[in-house]
């Protein structure tokens, strides 16, 4: 007679009994909390895409949505000057990431180590950490290089003679603007590593709207690169999932053979769609939350904290005083929730998400009563 299964763990792969997930932002459960830990967008979605979410709540919830995003794709297309063949939509950015380490990455298992570069994810570090938990889960080898130590992003020659960073790798990932720096990186940057990659090249621009510049045209001029962008940052959509990639056809066609069926829901889709036939309203609320962010960028400077430069919805800051593991729970304390990451080189930093003028207000008038008390 079969034993009894005592111990339902033992039957998982032993890779992913050994993964260490992603960590997301607290979700807070305590009523009256300011939430300045995820970089969401302060001000709703525009009234219209409320509106068009509201008509599409009806019987068409019974029906699967369209499986290719098709509409959302020739709206996107026409926005950034390409075709819908140059778009792909997915799941939010992060399913387009794992999609395209499926398409291009080959677990470590089936490669000989002679040729380990076709199974390596690498990705200049500190960035989004969900990279090497998508390269892990796909049995590849995640590969972090450092950026410079103000977290600058590394010359082309320097990139050469620290011999870290692989220009054959299959796969390579630059968040731009950085996060969880806030740092942007230019166009002229960015596109002297993409003449020098000879692998695929991943631009991840899920902060640009608050950017000074962008880098979408280098997808649509070499065919390695590909540009990730979502809805979730800038457009007030985080509760829907929807993110994109612009990239050439034959990388969207090999994105699609991978995707998961019907990858995105019905009304993140009609969402978007309404989006993008909103967008001076979008605008006008990036131009506030710059007016925002260079507001608090001064002030927290002006109290001697270290304030890195931010094209991005968030400010790294390095506080005065206590330390900032220790100004996490005081500010806490004053209901006001902001980020701290225990890695060695953000643990003497906190991330604080802009929010409105009335949040940043309240964070700091917040930071003087602690240091008042401090004091």
């Amino acid at each position: 007679m079969p034993q009894p299964i005592r111990s339902v763990a033992k039957l998982v792969r032993p890779m992913v009994r050994s993964l260490h997930a992603y960590v997301p932002g607290e979700q807070p459960k305590v009523r009256g909390l300011i939430k300045l830990n995820t970089n969401e967008n302060p001000y709703p979605p525009a009234p219209a895409v409320l509106r068009a979410v509201r008509k599409a709540a009806d019987a068409r919830l019974r029906l699967y949505p369209n499986p290719t995003s098709s509409a959302l794709r020739e709206k996107l297309a026409r926005l950034h000057g390409c075709q819908p063949s140059n778009v792909f939509i997915g799941n939010g950015s992060d399913e387009v990431l794992a999609c395209l380490i499926r398409v291009f990455v080959e677990p470590a298992s089936s490669v000989p180590a002679r040729k380990e570069n076709r199974a390596t994810v690498q990705y200049l570090w500190p960035c989004y950490s969900l990279y090497p938990v998508l390269a892990e889960t796909h049995g590849a080898l995640p590969r972090p290089v450092p950026l410079g130590a103000d977290f600058s992003l590394p010359t082309v020659s320097a990139l050469r003679k620290g011999r870290a960073w692989r220009f054959d790798a299959a796969l390579s990932l630059v968040t731009t603007p950085n996060a969880p720096s806030g740092r942007g990186y230019s166009r002229v940057e960015l596109e002297a590593l993409c003449e020098a990659q000879r692998g695929p090249l991943v631009l991840d621009e899920a902060y640009v709207d608050f950017a000074r510049e962008h880098a979408l045209d280098l997808a649509l001029r070499h065919p390695h690169v590909v540009v990730t962008r979502t809805f979730s940052k800038s457009y007030s959509l985080c509760f829907q999932r929807v993110g994109y990639c612009v990239a050439h056809a034959d990388v969207v066609e090999a994105l699609d053979k991978v995707r998961d069926s019907y990858n995105v829901n019905g009304l993140g889709q009609v969402a978007a769609e309404a989006t993008l036939d909103c967008l001076p309203y979008y605008r006008r609320n990036f131009a506030r939350v710059i007016r925002t962010r260079e507001r608090l960028r001064r002030e927290l400077g002006g109290i001697g904290w270290e304030v890195l430069p931010s094209d991005t919805n968030f400010l790294l800051v390095r506080p005065s005083g206590p330390s900032a593991q220790e100004w996490l729970g005081l500010l806490r304390d004053h209901k006001i929730l902001v980020r701290w990451f225990s890695t060695p080189q953000l643990a003497p930093y906190l991330r604080i998400t802009v929010g409105t003028d009335a949040d940043a207000d309240a964070l700091l008038r917040a930071v003087g009563m602690i240091r008042r008390r401090a004091s």
